[in-house]
């Protein structure tokens, strides 16, 4: 599994809504805020854990706009055919892996404008993401990418253990840098907060 409207909103125009994230001072406590699963939580339900990251020549503020449009996804994310956002915390993602289509339901479950954006699936198929922005210079961006999913099938659980997954999300980022580098700014936007649920 890889990896992703307008409608006028303060703080910028909104397409498909999106969260942020937030920075941290190292990689781990970043990638280990709120959603991603425990070892127990990874044991119980077969989740699958992939990170990738990748340097990009823009604003992190142009990076973070992109990335909070999850319509334009289907351009550079392999596997994803559509993204439609349903609502100011909700998605719905059609993929195609392996020849087979599924469809689920995906909630932003946090967003901090210029640093994080975490998502995770509501139904069907065992999914969350959460992508991290970390300012290297003014014009260039360094993206951390983490994906957890549940393999299915046969053909699914041999390809994640032979690298596919890790190769298909390089795949992306590599994508998402020369669509947003050769754009040169943002189809769109959204500037809004998504505060993660309360922790018990």
């Amino acid at each position: 599994m890889s990896l992703a409207g307008a409608t006028e909103m303060s703080g910028g125009s909104r397409q498909p809504h999106r969260p942020d994230l937030r920075d941290s001072a190292s990689r781990v406590t970043v990638l280990k805020r709120q959603w991603p699963p425990t070892r127990a939580t990874q044991k119980e339900t077969a989740l699958s854990t992939h990170e990738e990251s990748i340097e990009v020549d823009v604003p992190v503020s142009t990076a973070y706009n992109q990335w909070t449009q999850f319509e334009s996804f289907p351009q550079f994310m392999e596997g994803v055919e559509r993204i439609d956002q349903v609502g100011d915390t909700m998605t719905h993602w059609v993929t195609k892996v392996a020849g087979a289509e599924r469809e689920f339901d995906a909630e932003i479950t946090e967003q901090h404008a210029d640093e994080r954006v975490a998502w995770r699936s509501v139904d069907g198929s065992s999914h969350a993401g959460v992508v991290t922005f970390h300012r290297i210079e003014p014009a260039r961006t360094r993206i951390m990418l983490q994906m957890d999913f549940e393999p299915e099938g046969l053909v699914e659980r041999a390809g994640d253990k032979l690298g596919v997954v890790n190769r298909r999300l390089k795949g992306d980022l590599e994508r998402f840098k020369e669509f947003i580098e050769s754009q040169g700014a943002e189809t769109g936007a959204w500037r809004g907060e998504v505060q993660p649920p309360p922790t018990a």
